[in-house]
């Protein structure tokens, strides 16, 4: 046991997207940088973008992240609670790593006193270990309707004594609201935990919003700590989907890759190291109408796989696919997901994903994929056959895919060999995530897509890998909140609170 007192700050948010992950991420860098034992924690998430750790179990994308800028590796005790939504009524319930079950949503809010006792155990764990734990909400931090359930915002607030920064989004409008609605739908005792505010994303000159501080001060009688600057020159993996389409660069005398945006798209980030190449340009498309425009085309993961398959065929996409693909103009990729739907079919005998127990894929790769209760989940390295190149990540999937006799392995690894090539190379899928991670990789990748559409590179450009850029981006992020907000008046008073 610690002799030493663990501190503790938390960052909630007036709604979703408005910063509170790259602000936990932006303290667990600091922190570290001033030689403290830091670790990130979130008592659930619910994301389909999930990441592995070293012991083979799940935990939300943020976490992992923050862990990263943290300098230490992720735990499933950073988030005991992650659900991956299936449809619009149900998600599977993770917990401290491994899938309980799925529940709808009125089960599991019967359910959440069970979890609270595993929220409060993996609280404590983390706390037995570090001096510091930086804690993230959910969502908007002031849901009246699911305040008696909730076990992610004031309620783990209240349960550890944590003192309490609100992060409001200042570039969506009705910042005032934002903020003062907050307080006046939160207990006395709520209210007494929230040290002051921080305001994201502003644009503009901050003279001009003086009197607008002023006001939220006077009018809530807590500080606000920093009015932050919208930025784009800093990237960091994005948790929610809904950012998606923010995402997407458009320009000209570029690598445009399309990538399409399915329903139950997942795992979302493989796509942020190819995003970081500043000659490519990631579109994502809803509807096939200007795949043409594109020199490569990724389908990636899924949490309901045969449901976006049917989306895909109620859309056209299959006879696009096969336009594009006698126009010789480039790549089509499979990721996980995406790998099961360009097979020949993908069956759910049991009814895994839903009621429809089978459908037919895009048919570009000779594979059938079947889903299975158990799930797979691990750490994988090896070398694969496209470019010979060494690559590494992590699988998540529940269905198990067989392969032709004919068909060529993308990688193989120590124990077993994962994903397809097709005969001419121009079609590949993959279970692993986090392909694009190695610079190696990346380059040959985007040197053969250049070759095939006629596209002169600048050979100068340094292709790292991606591990490495994200070292850089998370200085760069510390060092700009660092600017913008009053770190020290915060850390003091998260070690003063009692």
């Amino acid at each position: 046991m610690k002799a030493q007192k663990t501190n503790k700050i938390m960052f909630l948010g007036t709604g979703s997207d408005v910063g509170k992950s790259i602000l936990a991420t932006a303290f667990c860098r600091i922190l570290k940088r001033r030689g403290y034992l830091v670790t990130p924690f979130k008592a659930q998430n619910m994301s389909n973008n999930s990441y592995v750790t070293i012991e083979g179990a799940e935990i939300g994308r943020a976490q992992a992240t923050q862990a990263e800028a943290a300098g230490i590796l992720p735990s499933v005790h950073m988030n005991p609670v992650l659900l991956k939504p299936t449809g619009p009524m149900g998600s599977q319930v993770i917990i401290c790593g491994k899938v309980h079950k799925n529940m709808s949503a009125s089960d599991y809010y019967n359910y959440k006193n069970i979890l609270k006792k595993q929220v409060i155990n993996s609280y404590q764990k983390l706390s037995d270990q570090y001096q510091w734990i930086v804690l993230e909400g959910a969502g908007s931090c002031c849901e009246v309707n699911l305040r008696q359930h909730d076990i992610v915002n004031f309620e783990m607030a209240l349960q550890i004594n944590a003192p309490v920064i609100i992060v409001a989004d200042i570039d969506r409008g009705g910042v005032f609201a934002q903020i003062i609605g907050s307080m006046e739908l939160i207990s006395e005792q709520e209210k007494n935990l929230v040290a002051g505010f921080i305001i994201n994303k502003f644009r503009g000159n901050p003279m001009l919003f003086q009197d607008g501080i002023s006001f939220i001060e006077s009018y809530t009688g807590k500080p606000v700590f920093g009015l932050v600057p919208y930025f784009n020159h800093i990237h960091i993996d994005m948790e929610d989907s809904m950012s998606l389409d923010a995402s997407s660069k458009h320009s000209k005398n570029l690598i445009q890759i399309a990538v399409i945006h399915l329903d139950h798209v997942s795992n979302f980030t493989d796509l942020e190291a190819l995003a970081s190449e500043p000659e490519v340009s990631i579109n994502w498309l809803k509807s096939p109408n200007r795949l043409m425009e594109h020199d490569a085309l990724i389908i990636p993961g899924s949490k309901n796989v045969i449901d976006d398959m049917k989306k895909l065929n109620q859309k056209g996409w299959p006879d696009a696919l096969r336009a594009f693909m006698k126009k010789d103009r480039g790549f089509i990729i499979g990721l996980c997901g995406g790998y099961q739907m360009i097979g020949k079919t993908i069956n759910d005998p049991e009814g895994i994903e839903g009621c429809q127990k089978e459908i037919l894929g895009l048919g570009l790769l000779d594979i059938q994929t079947t889903i299975e209760t158990t799930k797979i989940v691990k750490k994988s390295f090896g070398k694969e056959n496209l470019f010979q190149t060494h690559v590494a990540g992590y699988e998540i999937h529940m269905g198990r895919t067989q392969t032709g006799d004919q068909t060529i392995p993308f990688i193989e690894f120590d124990t077993h060999c994962d994903g397809a090539i097709s005969k001419d190379g121009n079609v590949f899928g993959t279970y692993l995530h986090g392909l694009f991670d190695s610079g190696s990789f990346r380059k040959k990748l985007l040197n053969k897509i250049a070759k095939k559409n006629h596209i002169q590179l600048n050979t100068n450009i340094e292709h790292l890998d991606y591990w490495v850029l994200k070292e850089r981006n998370y200085e760069g992020l510390a060092d700009h909140f660092q600017q913008y907000t009053q770190v020290e008046q915060i850390i003091q008073i998260a070690m003063n609170h009692q």
